[in-house]
């Protein structure tokens, strides 16, 4: 059996720089992921707990959390225009400008929120003032992932591509992780306490998450695949990044956009069930959120092992097992909850998300971003995911709407999760193998 050579291999190996480089992308993607995502994540927390409670009809719960995911879910609105703003930036300008921003931008808009008076003290204003400040850590959101991922498997040794980049959403599970975790004691405190000051504690920190993000990432050197296309294109016509995307890769914006529906079945498990769980089946909610806490300290190592086995078997093969698998245990999971039986919603939430989820978790960042040309990289990902994104986000108020009464009424927010996962794996069961193709032969035909 042969295998490739790549010539990045060998220039990696001669060059000391080349070599400490791609470590020190991937971890300022890991931190600055995991900043954001503690930014993002904190407030799914508190909109499945606490903001029902604060700014919304407080004499109306059902109608107060439906109103409570919406605003959860209108941060997705605002990414996929994010997404052609700052794709756009960092096509033309460099991946760098595009993640000093998202960090920035995420970390003043999630202190604003922990500054917001309650409906109570403000009245329809307050609730406004929390949707736009969700609007901007959407337009945060959008560009974060996607420049990280591009920066990283830009600087990745070719042979572990999807290994390296699989720590930007490392990072992601990093920062759920931290942000259950400064959640969990805020939960046990005094009811009245924890809804007058309590729940803005979180928030506050951020400040001090984001400080940590911006010095680690402030001496990242830009890719020398994006340096190099940036000279190329210096001698030819300008164009914008986006009108080419569009022009000659459409086909692979469709097929990310897609895929990313599986991003539904991280929102139902972070989000949603824990609600689900807590409000309607009266679960403890430390008992939930150790749950996800769980699941993720499982994915951490779940993450990077299933990326390193995408760049020995392809990336098409993990991917889809991850979608098709989360499919599949949905249901136990959920069933498990309605039942109040304890030991299987641990261990059916850990398999599920903190098992096979990470696979096509930990593939994806590789595997959309090697569909696309160096100079529509962070276009195509950034505006194809977080399209597909849109419906992850709403995914729980859409869950609370289809939720019904009894005993059985999980079973149409499962069939939903089912599809949209499915959904994913028949777009990537069309897509390119790209595991052996050298850097600059990506997304070209």
């Amino acid at each position: 059996m042969t295998s490739t050579v790549f010539p990045a291999t060998a220039a990696a190996a001669a060059e000391p720089d080349a070599v400490k480089t791609p470590k020190k992308a991937a971890l300022a993607s890991w931190i600055g992921s995991a900043v954001e995502y503690y930014d993002f994540f904190i407030y799914g927390t508190a909109a499945a707990l606490i903001f029902p409670k604060l700014f919304f009809a407080p004499n109306n719960p059902q109608a107060a959390a439906i109103a409570s995911f919406a605003t959860f879910g209108v941060a997705y609105i605002t990414r996929p225009l994010g997404a052609v703003a700052l794709g756009h930036i960092g096509d033309r300008f460099g991946r760098k400008k595009v993640l000093t921003f998202t960090l920035l931008l995420m970390g003043l808009s999630t202190f604003m929120i922990g500054c917001l008076p309650t409906y109570d003290q403000l009245g329809i204003l307050s609730p406004i003032l929390l949707v736009i400040a969700r609007l901007l850590q959407g337009i945060s959101a959008a560009g974060e992932q996607a420049g990280a991922n591009s920066m990283t498997l830009e600087h990745a040794p070719a042979h572990k591509r999807a290994f390296f980049t699989s720590f930007t959403l490392s990072g992601t599970q990093a920062g759920l992780i931290l942000a259950t975790l400064v959640f969990l004691p805020i939960t046990q405190m005094p009811e009245a306490q924890m809804l007058s000051w309590g729940w803005r504690i979180p928030f506050f920190l951020s400040a001090l998450v984001v400080a940590v993000g911006f010095w680690v990432r402030r001496t990242l050197p830009e890719t020398p695949v994006f340096e190099k296309e940036q000279e190329e294109q210096s001698h030819a016509k300008a164009e914008l990044p986006v009108a080419v995307l569009f022009r000659t890769q459409w086909a692979d914006v469709l097929r990310v956009i897609f895929a990313a529906l599986v991003s539904v079945v991280s929102t139902i498990f972070s989000v949603f069930t824990l609600s689900y769980a807590v409000n309607t089946m009266q679960i403890d909610r430390s008992t939930m959120l150790t749950v996800l806490i769980l699941a993720n300290v499982v994915a951490l190592g779940a993450i990077p092992a299933f990326a390193a086995l995408a760049d020995r078997i392809g990336r098409r093969p993990v991917f889809i097992f991850g979608a098709l698998g989360s499919a599949a245990l949905i249901w136990p999971y959920m069933w498990a909850i309605s039942q109040g039986n304890i030991p299987l919603i641990f261990t059916f939430g850990i398999l599920l998300s903190g098992v096979v989820y990470s696979a096509a978790n930990g593939v994806w960042p590789s595997l959309y971003g090697e569909m696309f040309d160096t100079r529509v990289r962070l276009s195509g990902m950034a505006i194809g995911t977080q399209i597909g994104f849109a419906l992850g986000g709403f995914a729980p108020v859409i869950s609370a709407a289809l939720l019904g009464t009894g005993p059985t009424g999980w079973v149409p927010v499962a069939v939903f999760v089912t599809a949209t996962a499915a959904i994913a794996a028949v777009s990537i069961f069309t897509a390119r193998e790209t595991y052996r193709t050298p850097m600059e032969s990506l997304g070209k035909r």
